[in-house]
């Protein structure tokens, strides 16, 4: 499948909007959920003027530039022939924080069929593992895909109890509350992969 790409020229629904103008505030905004992470008076920013083309994400060239693709699999967690899971960064502010990938080089929309059939139940075996850890009440799985060509599938432990980081903000949490101690940080990784080896594939030490 060839996938198209960004445009040079804005589209009907960029040009529609009004970039440098200060944006209101509604009323029923998100900043009124008891999941937002900050209090007091908001301004929303202007927006800036498109981009286009849109700047190359990392890896966007193939696998030769892409730090995925060029960092050793005993770095990961977790690997078996076609995936890896990583650990994200060198600290957590959540009980986890792992990121699944494909071996190969891959976005989504060129995943091969086989890979595709693989992603699910890995999906399901990898939210297992991170809920295998103490006092893990959900595992959010996200992908956005706008700073990596290479696909990746976070996925993040949302404690249990802490009702408030429930849902959208959960990653903005993640960057507020105080990191982990690194001893209960390895060790969750360690419980992770051991959890996905238990079903295949290998652990790894990981960072």
């Amino acid at each position: 499948m060839t996938v198209p790409s960004t445009p040079h020229e804005p589209s009907a629904f960029v040009r529609r909007l009004q970039a440098g103008e200060q944006l209101p505030l509604p009323a029923d905004s998100v900043a009124d959920w008891e999941t937002f992470p900050f209090e007091g008076e908001l301004r929303v920013r202007p927006l800036q003027p498109p981009v286009l083309p849109e700047p190359a994400r990392s890896g966007e060239s193939g696998p030769e530039e892409c730090p995925t693709c060029r960092k050793p699999v005993t770095e990961a967690l977790w690997a078996d022939d076609h995936w890896r899971l990583d650990a994200v960064g060198t600290e957590s502010r959540l009980p986890a924080v792992v990121m699944l990938q494909p071996r190969g080089h891959y976005d989504l929309t060129d995943l091969p069929a086989e890979r595709a059939a693989e992603l699910g139940p890995l999906l399901q075996r990898a939210e297992r593992a991170v809920r295998s850890l103490d006092g893990v009440a959900r595992v959010h799985v996200n992908r956005w895909g706008d700073g990596a060509a290479h696909l990746h599938f976070w996925l993040l432990a949302r404690p249990a109890g802490l009702m408030q980081l429930r849902g959208t903000f959960l990653p903005v949490w993640e960057e507020l509350l105080p990191a982990l101690p690194d001893e209960e940080r390895r060790e969750a990784h360690r419980r992770i992969a051991a959890a996905l080896a238990a079903e295949g594939g290998t652990a790894h030490t990981g960072p």
